[in-house]
C-alpha cells in the first residue's frame, strides 16, 4: 500500500512551466522538509514539510498544508482548507475559501480571511493524523471505511501526476539542485541549471540552462537544452530531433543522427550514432490523408502517391556501366575527339 518514498526524486510532470518566477503545474505539489523554493507555486493541493522556504506567492486550488517553521515571502491563496503548523511565517496575506486550522505562534503580517471554521491549535502532522485516524477506524471495526481512506490517500490513480521536490532541495530561476534523480516530463518549460544524480528529460521540453549529473542523462525527442550536458561518470543519450545548444561530456554518448548538437562532444568511451526512426508508411498525418482529385477526376491520397514514388537520393554516383552509351549519338567519342573518354562523354552529356 505504501510503496517507495514519493519524495526520493525530483519529478516535474508533463506541462510544468516556470512563468514569471512561478512554478506552475496542473497537479499537486509536494515539497520535502528543509527545502528552499525561490519561486512562487501554483497548483492543486500543496503540502510542504518542516522548515520549507518559499520566495513567492502560493496559489493552491485545493488544500494547502505548511508544516512547522515554514516561511512564505508573499501571499497565500487557498481554494479549499488550510493547515498551518507551529511558527509558520507569512509576509503577505492569507485568504482561505474553506476552513483554517492554525498552530501556535503563527505570524501573518497582512492578516487573514477564512470563509469556514477557524481553529487555533497545533495541527497534527499529516502522516501522524492519517495513522491515528486509520487506527481508530480499525479499532471500532470500520475496516471498509479504513480501506477507503487508505485508497484515497495512497492510490496512484490521480488525474494529474504531482510535482515532487525532495528534501533539502534548492530551486530557483538560476539552478535546481537536488541530491536525488530528476525526471522532467513532456512539454515542460524550465529556467535554470539542473543538478541531480541522474536526469531524464521528456519530449518537447525546453530547458534554459545546463544539465549536470553524476550518473546517466537522457534527453527526449524534440527537446531543447540551452546549455551543456555533463555527466561525471555516466552515459548520455540524445534522442531524435533533440537539440543541445552546448557541449556534451560523458563516458559514452548515444546520439541520434536526427539530433543536433552545436558544441563539442567529449565521450571517453566513444560515440554511437543511432539511425533515425523510420517513418511507417501506414501512419500518415491527418492532413496527408486527405483525398486529392487528379486531372482525370479520380481520387488519390497524397500518402499513396508517396508510397509509389521511389526515394530520390541526395547524391547519385556516376557509374560507367550504368551509363546509356547507346543514347550518346551512337558512339563513345567525346567532342574533343578522345574516344572512350568517360569523363568527357559525361560532361558533354550533361551540357546537352
Amino acid at each position: 500500500m505504501f510503496g517507495s518514498d514519493p519524495l526520493d526524486e525530483l519529478v516535474l510532470p508533463n506541462g510544468t512551466h516556470v512563468e514569471e518566477h512561478d512554478l506552475v503545474t496542473e497537479g499537486d505539489v509536494l515539497v520535502g522538509g528543509q527545502s528552499t523554493v525561490q519561486l512562487g507555486v501554483r497548483g492543486g493541493n500543496l503540502v510542504a514539510g518542516e522548515r520549507v522556504t518559499f520566495d513567492g506567492d502560493i496559489e493552491a486550488g485545493g488544500d494547502c498544508r505548511l508544516d512547522m517553521w515554514c516561511e512564505v515571502d508573499g501571499n497565500v491563496l487557498v481554494g479549499s482548507d488550510a493547515y498551518l503548523g507551529e511558527r509558520v511565517h507569512i509576509t503577505g496575506q492569507l485568504i482561505v475559501s474553506g476552513d483554517l486550522d492554525i498552530g501556535d505562534d503563527v505570524e501573518i503580517d497582512q492578516g487573514f480571511e477564512a470563509n469556514g471554521w477557524i481553529v487555533i491549535r497545533n495541527p497534527m502532522p499529516t502522516i501522524v493524523f492519517l495513522f491515528v485516524y486509520l487506527s481508530h477506524l480499525l479499532r471500532i471495526g470500520e475496516e471498509e471505511a479504513a480501506s477507503d481512506v487508505a485508497s484515497e490517500f495512497f492510490s496512484d490513480e490521480t488525474d494529474a501526476e504531482p510535482a515532487t521536490i525532495p528534501r533539502s532541495a534548492h530551486v530557483s530561476d538560476d539552478a535546481w539542485r537536488v541530491s536525488t534523480p530528476a525526471t522532467i516530463g513532456d512539454e515542460c518549460r524550465l529556467h535554470g541549471n539542473i543538478r541531480a544524480t541522474e536526469i531524464e528529460v521528456g519530449s518537447e521540453t525546453e530547458v534554459f540552462g545546463s544539465l549536470r549529473a553524476k550518473g546517466s542523462i537522457r534527453v527526449g525527442p524534440g527537446s531543447i537544452i540551452h546549455g551543456d550536458v555533463t555527466t561525471r561518470g555516466g552515459d548520455v543519450v540524445i534522442e531524435p530531433d533533440a537539440h543541445v545548444r552546448g557541449d556534451i561530456s560523458c563516458e559514452r554518448c548515444a546520439l541520434s543522427e536526427a539530433a543536433e548538437v552545436e558544441g563539442t562532444i567529449r565521450a571517453r568511451e566513444g560515440i554511437t550514432i543511432e539511425d533515425a526512426p523510420e517513418i511507417d508508411p501506414d501512419e500518415t498525418p491527418e492532413d496527408n490523408g486527405r483525398a486529392v482529385e487528379s486531372d482525370t477526376g479520380s481520387n488519390h491520397s497524397e500518402a499513396e502517391s508517396r508510397q509509389t514514388d521511389a526515394p530520390i537520393p541526395a547524391i547519385v554516383p556516376s557509374d560507367e556501366a550504368a551509363y546509356d552509351w547507346d543514347d550518346h549519338d551512337g558512339d563513345r567519342t567525346s567532342a574533343n575527339g578522345n574516344a572512350n573518354d568517360v569523363s568527357a562523354v559525361v560532361a558533354d552529356r550533361s551540357e546537352k
